[in-house]
């Protein structure tokens, strides 16, 4: 069992930065077997990838962030970070944070989590 708690998102003006949080919890020693992501979704749109960090630390970025988003974790803390740079209003999103279950032979293989989401508003 994961839980992921994303935190971060808010109000931004285009152009602006803004670094989202997602706080693993539930596994003790877990958290560095799962590939980690972001996925957003904006009001009538499908749920996106935007970024994803495997457990070895490769990254992969959807072609409309690359540049201007960064994925990166810290498996002391259990947490994944997106930081986000010049802001557009078309990153108007909730953001999700996704773990999958990486290793073979530990409980979560095959497993996905989601949190709750983090809203991102990029408005003047």
């Amino acid at each position: 069992q994961v839980q992921l708690v994303e935190s971060g998102g808010g109000l931004v003006q285009p152009g602006g930065s803004l670094r989202l949080s997602c706080a693993a919890s539930g596994r003790s020693f877990g958290f560095a077997t799962m590939n980690m992501a972001w996925y957003r979704q904006a009001p009538g749109k499908q749920r996106e990838l935007v970024a994803a960090i495997t457990t070895g630390g490769i990254t992969n970025y959807a072609d409309s962030v690359k540049g201007r988003f960064a994925i990166a974790r810290e498996n002391a803390k259990n947490t994944v970070y997106l930081q986000m740079i010049s802001l557009k209003p078309e990153d108007t999103a909730v953001y999700y944070c996704n773990a999958k279950g990486s290793y073979r032979g530990t409980l979560d293989y095959g497993m996905e989590y989601w949190g709750k989401g983090t809203l991102v508003t990029v408005s003047s």
